[in-house]
């Protein structure tokens, strides 16, 4: 009887594990999609669950309205466009990029993850372990992508749709420090949408990205 018990009470365990781990395994059929909007048009953006940091930064930052009306303070025609700084909320253009949120995001950099055009990654200063800052951002503008920025910097996204913005920004009249002669300011919301609906409407492939 006491055999019988033991054996009982580790099957329910097994099945107990078992039913966990196909719980934390199972992966979301939906997934959230930032739109980034600007006076040259959309861009849409998927995250990555591989930069679950970065990832929940960004979201949180942006569901609670931080980017709106920030700018792409510096952009270089044939390399990125960066932006996501609350500086560039003020009149003064002069501290423009020199923003801090007050925290850093540790690094999240994979071999796999590269700076393709339209991939999106986290702007950082020289510390040595590669943290990112807690806000500001750039997206590759460069067709052939910037290879050299690869296992750098984290990348944590990419554009599936609105490529040709990046293009038009990054083309756009610009001053000292490659600051646009004329604010290019943006507006960030996040809606939750199917994979599926991803997929089909921006040709987004989750199995290949994953």
């Amino acid at each position: 009887m006491v055999k019988y018990l033991v054996r009982l009470s580790l099957v329910l365990s097994f099945l107990t594990l078992s039913n966990t781990v196909f719980a934390q395994k199972k992966p979301s059929k939906k997934d959230m999609l930032v739109t980034i909007s600007t006076s040259f048009g959309d861009m849409k953006v998927v995250l990555f669950d591989q930069t679950p940091k970065h990832k929940e930064n960004f979201l949180k930052l942006a569901k609670k309205g931080f980017y709106n009306n920030t700018t792409f303070h510096r952009i270089i025609d044939g390399f990125m466009i960066q932006g996501g700084d609350a500086n560039t909320k003020d009149e003064d253009p002069n501290n423009d990029g020199a923003g801090d949120i007050g925290y850093r995001v540790p690094a999240e950099i994979f071999p796999n993850l590269k700076h393709v055009r339209g991939a999106v990654a986290a702007a950082r200063n020289n510390n040595p372990q590669k943290e990112s800052s807690g806000s500001q951002f750039y997206i590759v503008e460069n067709h052939n992508g910037t290879p050299f920025l690869d296992n750098n910097y984290t990348v944590f996204g990419q554009v599936i749709s609105g490529l040709e913005v990046i293009d038009k920004i990054a083309e756009q009249p610009k001053g000292p420090m490659d600051r646009p002669t004329t604010p290019i300011r943006m507006k960030v919301k996040v809606d939750k949408v199917k994979k599926k609906k991803i997929t089909k409407e921006y040709g987004y492939d989750y199995a290949q990205a994953a």
